[in-house]
């Protein structure tokens, strides 16, 4: 049997990883400045991470949710406090794309809706209504294009307000910052405007915080930087350093009931382990602050260059626009300076690495940068 090949490879394989580096089954080492795709937020192989889910997986790595599991009220109660939204309740489940249809789901079963609103360059999965949800037709199959999203501007005030009066919006749903789309940051006016547009016609504000949450923008979440507070919160890649996991942070206005939501592998005990031995060293080696300190500096040192076009961001979540296509700009990197990045479009470098990412490592990147552009 062959793999089904859906993906456009590097000729790569890599094979180890440590802190904010990783190596090739040749021996060689490169700078991570991806994180494979915002996934890994307290570094490669940290050992407290490591040693936790040893320990557990020789406990035990599975049982079904028909029993209670006290990791997974831990950390719930770990999580609130840290992200602010201690009286929300938590649905734990396996992805960023079933994150957020479980999302889509609670708004529906709340108002009874099945409008969406969603905007240009958005993307929030690859399954359903997750897929329709994403402002790109290439990857919405027919049976999936249900008529149930609009896509409408990023900051268009006059627009949105047009497009929500028509009072049958069962829910909005909003990056916290785009990644796919390019690194563009919806403004805190408009994230205002979303939060009271959304109570005057009783829909669902849901924060797809997946890429831009824990703690990349700098604060917990992205919306934070608005003075917002969803209804409803997406969180997936970071939330497990690699480990398969996802969750759904939920207002208390919603109630839950039995057999409404399900999932076979979420909040399992290896994975809460997981996202337990991240909240740990995020807290123990201030990780946040990290990533909104060195993401300046780095932000500061990159608007220096005047071969970028624009380059947008908050924390360790930023886009470096150019005027040509950066495919050539991206190879070089990889096969020349031995860094890793990613891209958006044509035209856009994203960088996204593990928050651990020191000023001497940041440096490092500017000066292998240098040398390509």
């Amino acid at each position: 049997m062959n793999l089904f090949e859906v993906y456009s490879l590097f000729p790569v394989s890599i094979v180890k990883g440590k802190g904010c580096h990783v190596w090739d089954d040749e021996g060689t080492e490169y700078l991570d400045l991806y994180g494979g795709h915002a996934v890994i937020s307290i570094g490669h192989a940290h050992p407290h991470y490591v040693e936790m889910i040893s320990k557990q997986v020789a406990k035990l790595g599975f049982y079904s949710n028909s029993v209670m599991n006290p990791l997974q009220k831990e950390f719930a109660r770990r999580l609130g406090k840290v992200c602010g939204y201690d009286d929300y309740s938590l649905f734990l489940i396996n992805s960023g794309a079933e994150a957020n249809e479980n999302a889509l789901k609670l708004s529906s079963f709340y108002n009874g809706r099945t409008r969406i609103i969603s905007f240009s360059k958005s993307f929030h999965g690859r399954t359903s209504l997750a897929v329709e949800a994403t402002n790109n037709p290439k990857i919405i199959a027919p049976i999936n294009d249900g008529g149930h999203v609009h896509y409408l501007p990023l900051n268009d005030a006059e627009t949105f307000k047009a497009e929500i009066s028509k009072g049958d919006v069962c829910a909005v749903i909003i990056e916290g910052i785009q990644g796919v789309g390019g690194i563009q940051l919806p403004t805190p006016e408009f994230f205002k405007l979303l939060r009271s547009e959304c109570d005057k016609y009783n829909t669902v504000l849901i924060l797809d915080e997946i890429q831009s949450g824990y703690g990349r923008s700098g604060k917990f979440f992205a919306h934070q930087y608005a003075g917002i507070r969803p209804d409803l919160i997406t969180v997936a890649k970071g939330i497990g350093n690699g480990f398969p996991m996802a969750a759904v942070l939920i207002n208390p206005k919603f109630t839950p009931v039995y057999g409404q939501l399900g999932t076979t592998f979420g909040g399992n005990h290896l994975a809460c382990t997981a996202a337990l031995a991240v909240l740990d060293v995020m807290e123990e080696e201030h990780l946040i602050e990290n990533a909104a300190k060195v993401g300046a500096f780095l932000m500061d040192e990159l608007k220096k260059l005047p071969q970028i076009k624009e380059v947008r961001g908050e924390g360790l979540m930023i886009g470096l626009e150019f005027e040509q296509p950066i495919k050539e700009i991206r190879s070089k990197l990889l096969f020349e300076q031995k860094v890793f990045t990613g891209v958006s479009g044509t035209n856009v470098i994203r960088l996204l690495p593990p928050l651990c990412l020191s000023k001497i490592e940041a440096e490092d990147f500017l000066e292998r940068f240098n040398k390509v552009i």
